[in-house]
């Protein structure tokens, strides 16, 4: 991990305040001002996180989320996305997109680091539980780790490394709840207040992605008020 954090946000003073907060902890800060010349460095640098405002003129941080996503070589980079809007739209379209955690202004900076710390543990390594193993089986289901892929019977599905996460914890509580404080923990390394709306987006593109390998066959149970679990016939 080369520790790399792009920032791009056209707001001076936030855009200082992120960067010498985040240089504290030992990271290397590149900064854009501007969606166009934001992408110029993430393509450029190639940087292990990109810190993204959403209102910036011209060109928003909603396109410059597409754009990283849609090329090649920073496909994989994952994205916080800044915002002073906290409707659930956004949000989701967010999340849609392909961002990987929001944080909505005003922000301790205390939080900025953690998500920003829990975002590169996450992408940057294998999941503990896993690593030791090439693959994993139960039933029907394997989960290819080194791909993020899951193969169900013959049929594989490419998953982004949250929802790869997400289904490898369901998949090592296999019939039991694993619920959603839970999961925000695991995955996103901390639990903010309530913010189920962010397992809810990415348990529905799992499912979808699950849908199209598995015959019609529904393994992903949601436990109203509770959490979600994993059914497999062994």
């Amino acid at each position: 991990m080369n520790n790399k954090i792009l920032v791009i946000d056209d707001d001076i003073a936030i855009n200082e305040l992120i960067k010498v907060n985040l240089e504290l902890c030992g990271y290397k800060v590149i900064q854009a001002f501007d969606g166009t010349k934001g992408f110029a460095l993430c393509k450029q640098e190639k940087p292990s996180l990109v810190v993204l405002d959403v209102m910036m003129p011209e060109v928003d941080g909603f396109t410059v989320a597409q754009r990283i996503r849609k090329n090649e070589d920073t496909k994989n980079i994952p994205i916080l996305m800044l915002t002073a809007l906290s409707q659930i739209n956004d949000k989701v379209k967010g999340f849609n997109i392909g961002v990987d955690d929001y944080l909505v202004k005003p922000f301790e900076m205390e939080e900025l680091q953690v998500r920003v710390r829990a975002l590169l543990k996450r992408t940057d390594q294998i999941p503990e539980s896993i690593a030791t193993r090439e693959l994993l089986t139960l039933g029907e289901i394997t989960l290819l780790p080194e791909t993020y892929s899951v193969k169900i019977n013959d049929k594989i599905a490419k998953l982004t490394p949250i929802e790869f996460d997400i289904f490898n914890l369901l998949f090592q509580n296999q019939g039991n709840m694993v619920s959603s404080s839970k999961i925000l923990k695991e995955i996103w390394g901390y639990a903010p207040d309530d913010d189920v709306e962010t397992i809810r987006v990415h348990i529905r593109h799992l499912r979808s992605k699950l849908d199209k390998i598995s015959g019609g066959k529904k393994y992903i149970e949601t436990i109203y008020g509770g959490g979600y679990k994993l059914t497999v016939d062994e």
